[in-house]
């Protein structure tokens, strides 16, 4: 997990400065009534109220003991949460670490008062200190959920399972006797940078990458030549679960970074696709639900945080997902994940996985976010 060190962030701001002004937002003192409504940013298949499938349901039974009936947003990207965020008119957003502190910090989201989240004092204590979510001792959220960016590879054309991200990234033939060309894909979003990089630790020692998310310059110029050589194989860079899932049915891909919940999805549906951890690590994200610095149903809100965080809530999430509960009871207290859901997505590789985080100069010592930006848009155009 990364450090929470006095640094400076990719907006050429001093953290020590940063952490001073957020800390003088004070955080609700109180609860009182629910508003009759709640306004939530998420990602795709975070907030489910049984439309999709009616044994996954966490929202009806909240709306109906709060008299908070819940709204959703989805967002594809950290970057489109960042803009609705900023843009205003919700509540809450299930934000990664790559989001999280560029909302803390510009001031988006307010802090949270962990005495009216009873649920808080079930946490995982690997996550209650995060420093996605915590700036100089201050809590900016509650934790959701977590989990790694896994390989998913289609079975029918590998001889034998992949154990490396080589089979994104590097030119090789399949077990049909044709080229990965055009058949593999890459994430939409800036912050793959980072995955690039991962790999490059392990296949190129020599470059010195030790923080996949701070990069010098030359190891950021490595990274994006791996990836400009990587274009060529790409089929989509794909940001949306659905179509991902369709790509992996219908267009042939062979391979991809991918979450849980398409690859849980896609192998119930009887498709041949698996999962590995490869040797090189995974990075992967830890999101927080965040609370507007503007909210205008905070009542509803923290209600919804305290929900969220309760053992079978978080069983449930995790199984549909295919990702991680921030309560440890939550592995244990939902029939739907069973009793070895939490180590089939990964309950025990928290170390190893290098988790989302905005990165930042730190007074230019390392290639800043708006760097990656503006370079990952180039890559996908082919520049």
């Amino acid at each position: 997990m990364p450090s929470l060190k006095p640094v400076f962030l990719s907006f050429g701001v001093s953290c020590a400065c940063l952490i001073a002004s957020a800390q003088a937002a004070e955080p609700l003192k109180q609860l009182g009534q629910g508003e009759g409504q709640l306004d939530i940013i998420a990602w795709p298949g975070y907030i489910e109220r049984g439309e999709s499938d009616k044994n996954y349901d966490w929202v009806t039974q909240f709306e109906k003991d709060t008299g908070c009936k819940v709204n959703v947003k989805t967002a594809a990207t950290s970057d489109e949460m960042v803009s609705l965020m900023t843009k205003g008119g919700y509540d809450l957003v299930t934000a990664s670490g790559d989001a999280s502190l560029r909302l803390v910090f510009g001031k988006r989201v307010q802090p949270i008062n962990i005495d009216l989240i009873p649920n808080w004092n079930t946490l995982d204590d690997r996550l209650k200190d995060a420093p996605w979510h915590t700036v100089g001792g201050v809590h900016y959220g509650t934790p959701y959920q977590w989990g790694p960016n896994l390989l998913m590879y289609n079975t029918k054309l590998y001889k034998q399972a992949p154990d490396s991200w080589a089979v994104v990234f590097e030119p090789q033939d399949l077990a049909d006797g044709k080229p990965n060309k055009g058949r593999v894909q890459a994430y939409d979003g800036p912050i793959y940078i980072a995955d690039a990089a991962l790999y490059l630790k392990s296949a190129k020692p020599e470059l010195g990458i030790q923080d996949p998310y701070q990069l010098t310059e030359a190891q950021y110029a490595a990274a994006l030549e791996l990836l400009r050589q990587q274009h060529p194989l790409v089929h989509r860079y794909w940001h949306d679960a659905t179509v991902q899932m369709s790509d992996f049915k219908n267009e042939g891909v062979a391979a991809s970074s991918t979450w849980g919940y398409m690859a849980n999805t896609l192998k119930a549906e009887g498709q041949p696709v698996e999962t590995v951890f490869p040797k090189e690590g995974v990075t992967g994200w830890a999101d927080t639900t965040m609370l507007h610095v503007d909210a205008k149903h905070p009542n509803c809100a923290y209600k919804w945080m305290n929900w969220s965080l309760q053992p079978k809530v978080q069983g449930d999430l995790a199984a549909w997902f295919g990702s991680l509960p921030v309560v440890a009871k939550g592995c244990t207290s939902s029939e739907l994940l069973g009793p070895g859901g939490c180590a089939t997505n990964g309950y025990d590789q928290f170390d190893k996985i290098a988790f989302w985080k905005t990165p930042d100069a730190q007074g230019g010592k390392f290639v800043p976010y708006s760097r990656w930006t503006q370079d990952y848009i180039s890559i996908m155009g082919g520049r």
